[in-house]
């Protein structure tokens, strides 16, 4: 089975689940589409008792996909330029400060807080575990994921400085907690006797200060290109070249490409750039494009994520320390978020409870799956890609549906109210 066929499956399954979300759970897509996959899978679980057909077909797909590579090197870049595109920019220009922070310190001071409570907490069931590697698990689960919580957002109405802070944050500590976990995961294989703190410096300053550099060129020359001329079918080419050669380039030179496309994004999508070198019709088919690519590669995500409880390793200590973790995870999500919060919200008026609603609203997705996986069998794996897999599910279907509910009970009530 070549590639054309095992992505064929994935669109055929993906419009499938879509349909039957749609039709009959009339879930958020993303919720939906997960909850799907995973009784799918359970239905092919029970099946092969009988016959074993359909899950040899499932695990075979799974096996010839490196995830990793698919989300972080190939999918992410558009996904984030997507969102990025249709970010409210003007909200985000009045909180950037807070979104600055609470995507670089607040991923830093959460990655810590977390590594150190695994570290403490796994002794209890019987999994010693490196100080090194719990902190590359907190690097790994500390980014939140915009695809899955804009929607919900979205569909209740939250108020747009609350959406901005969360989408905002949510697009940037994506590339931020990439660049973290690579600076550990180095740190962890060369090993830290071994390496200089100038060094780990250098490659954080280099990933994040260059992403965002390119992606500024990137979204200058974007804005030039369109701006000379009159051609809605060449200009949404045009994006798409921006995306695709940007991802390239930042790989070539080891930046962060999720910062460059996020950053790309936000320059062509606000609306001095939208107003000058965009016409109507040319701004409709940029973003009627970017929301089907969008839709399509989160579809097809979300369906891929459902899948790969295939390839865990379900042991009794690795199920209950996932299942700890949940709190643990949002206990220093709450904490990591108080300082800068408790910092800002009296000086850009906050929605109200700001803290609690980000704390709920920081839903985990692929990328930390996809950095789970390219955990090495020496940095226990096994383990953390259970413990991730536990906690993006909860997250995704528990958090996900109780979110609207949680915005709709303080920030807009509160908010009609005043």
């Amino acid at each position: 089975m070549d590639y054309f066929h095992i992505i064929t499956i994935l669109v055929v399954l993906s419009a499938l689940f879509g349909y039957v979300n749609v039709r009959f759970l009339k879930l958020p897509n993303t919720i939906g589409l997960m909850f799907i996959t995973i009784v799918f899978t359970m239905v092919v679980f029970a099946l092969s008792y009988f016959d074993s057909t359909l899950l040899d077909a499932e695990k075979y797909i799974i096996t010839q996909i490196d995830f990793k590579e698919v989300l972080l090197d190939i999918m992410l870049s558009f996904m984030l330029f997507a969102g990025a595109l249709h970010t409210n920019f003007e909200q985000l220009r009045v909180q950037r400060w807070p979104v600055l922070v609470f995507a670089t310190l607040g991923v830093l001071a959460s990655t810590f807080l977390v590594g150190y409570g695994m570290y403490f907490v796994l002794p209890l069931f019987g999994l010693e575990v490196k100080l090194i590697y719990c902190l590359l698990f907190g690097a790994l689960i500390s980014p939140t994921d915009p695809i899955a919580v804009l929607g919900i957002l979205k569909n209740v109405g939250a108020p747009k400085q609350l959406e901005a802070k969360i989408v905002g944050e949510s697009l940037f500590n994506d590339g931020v907690g990439v660049v973290i976990f690579l600076t550990i995961f180095k740190v962890a294989q060369i090993g830290h006797g071994e390496i200089e703190v100038s060094e780990i410096f250098e490659l954080f300053a280099v990933e994040v200060i260059g992403g965002i550099t390119l992606g500024l060129a990137i979204g200058w020359i974007t804005y030039r290109l369109m701006r000379s001329i009159d051609d809605y079918d060449i200009e949404v080419i045009i994006t798409l070249a921006a995306v695709m050669g940007g991802t390239v380039i930042a790989q070539a030179y080891h930046l962060s490409a999720p910062l460059a496309m996020v950053t790309a994004g936000l320059v062509i999508g606000n609306d001095t750039v939208r107003n000058s070198a965009m016409s109507e019709i040319t701004e409709s088919y940029v973003d009627k494009f970017w929301e089907l690519i969008d839709i399509l590669l989160n579809t097809i995500l979300f369906v891929l994520i459902g899948m790969e409880i295939l390839v865990l390793t379900f042991e009794t200590n690795y199920i209950s320390a996932g299942l700890i973790a949940i709190p643990l995870v949002l206990l220093c999500r709450y904490l990591s978020l108080l300082i800068p919060v408790r910092f800002f919200e009296k000086r850009l008026n906050f929605a109200p409870k700001t803290n609690l609603i980000m704390t709920w609203g920081g839903l985990r997705g692929g990328i930390s799956i996809a950095l789970a996986l390219g955990l090495t069998v020496d940095m226990e794996r096994d383990l953390f890609l259970v413990i991730t897999y536990f906690i993006v599910v909860f997250s995704i279907l528990i958090q996900g549906l109780s979110l609207g509910k949680l915005v709709k009970r303080y920030a807009l009530t509160e908010t009609k109210s005043e």
